[in-house]
């Protein structure tokens, strides 16, 4: 996925200090979503610190990958259905993965993610996370855009 310009996070929250997702956060993950057909995808190098025994990723990883990940594929599919020029900021309303296999370290994780369902003002989101061409992962979750007044309306700026 280098090479292919700014990540959503980048060009749309290039200050946000999100652990998953903030590009401006160096102690994070910084995730780097694109555009796919009907979503996002993404490329995400574990390192050491990220395992929860020799070998393997650690749960609370996988889940925040699928978190943040599902959460930029609503927030850029309601900018589009909307036609706004900038993603609404949206939070998570739920979201539940299932651990498939464990997740090796050592190899780039990709974490692929669609639309299943999307309203006025919330979309409901798949995500899968593979390695090495197996499945280690999968979620769905429910990404609801917020409004002025809510504590994480001006994160992303």
């Amino acid at each position: 996925m280098r090479g292919r310009g700014p990540s959503v996070q980048e060009e749309h929250a290039p200050s946000s200090i999100c652990f998953g997702c903030g590009p401006a956060n160096d102690s994070g993950l910084q995730i780097r979503s694109f555009r796919s057909e009907g979503g996002l995808e993404m490329e995400f190098m574990p390192g050491d610190e990220h395992q929860a025994f020799p070998g393997m990723i650690n749960g609370g990883i996988i889940g925040t990958l699928l978190d943040c990940h599902g959460n930029w594929t609503a927030a850029i599919a309601l900018m589009d259905q909307e036609e706004l020029n900038e993603p609404p900021c949206t939070v998570t309303a739920s979201y539940s993965i299932k651990l498939r296999r464990p997740t090796p370290h050592g190899v780039a994780l990709q974490v692929t993610s669609e639309i299943e369902e999307i309203g006025e003002d919330r979309a409901k989101v798949r995500m899968t996370l593979s390695a090495g061409g197996d499945v280690c992962a999968t979620g769905e979750g429910l990404f609801v855009a917020v409004k002025e007044g809510h504590p994480a309306f001006h994160r992303w700026n």
